[in-house]
């Protein structure tokens, strides 16, 4: 029998307990457009999280949008054990976020070839793929992973060094390898004009745990967050 679903805003606690939990990386994002919670026959099961990203993430200049406000991310899909397909969830998370955001045209999502992804949950709900980023790196500063961007937003020096001297002495530049980039456009007009940038989806890499979708965490934790509000 199919669990009803339920899909609706979620506290700021609830998206953080859930990526904290459940998601690999352990991090709640810094930025934080909307945060789309998702029960099944009324147990919390985790949160999808959009944002608008430090770096050129979503500049909507690529694609022949305003530089900013068309373009979102979503940066985070953090589930516990669950029976509904992710992409479902993931398509009715987006249907939300344009009911409150009505100006946005695309959401771009990444999947991380360092974790072994490859964008399993983007292929089953028909995204576009246009190939991999660029490798890329991140300076981890004060506990924060931030973009090279973020760092002379904030008027710091992009130096591993000057980081150390001046900010945090346990500062570190860290390369990023490539990531694969998806694309969602939110309506007709959109999907046509990303059409010519589509290509070919890649295959799930042979040594890549099969018990979990990508970009969710692998750890089913002892006990469920039962948060049932909006915020």
């Amino acid at each position: 029998m199919k669990p009803q679903l339920r899909i609706d805003w979620a506290t700021h606690a609830a998206a953080k307990y859930a990526v904290e939990t459940w998601h690999y990386s352990r991090r709640m994002p810094k930025s934080k457009l909307a945060k789309v919670g998702a029960w099944e026959d009324g147990r919390f099961i985790g949160v999808v999280i959009f944002g608008v990203g430090g770096g050129n993430s979503t500049r909507g200049d690529a694609y022949g949008l305003r530089p900013a406000g068309d373009v979102a991310e979503l940066v985070r899909v953090a589930l516990r054990d669950h029976k509904t397909p992710v992409s479902r969830i993931v398509a009715i998370a987006l249907r939300l976020l344009k009911t409150t955001n009505p100006n946005l045209r695309m959401i771009v999502s990444f999947a991380d070839t360092a974790q072994g992804h490859h964008g399993g949950i983007y292929q089953a709900g028909n995204w576009t793929y246009t190939g991999r980023t660029e490798a890329d790196r991140e300076f981890h500063v004060r506990g924060e992973v931030l973009h090279p961007r973020t760092i002379h937003l904030r008027k710091w020096r992009q130096s591993e060094a000057w980081l150390r001297e001046n900010i945090d002495p346990d500062a570190r530049l860290v390369k990023t390898p490539p990531k694969h980039r998806y694309l969602m456009p939110l309506d007709d007009a959109m999907r046509a004009q990303i059409a010519p940038l589509a290509k070919p989806y890649p295959k799930r890499a042979k040594d890549q745990a099969a018990s979990f979708p990508d970009a969710l965490g692998g750890e089913t934790p002892t006990r469920a967050l039962q948060i049932d509000e909006a915020a």
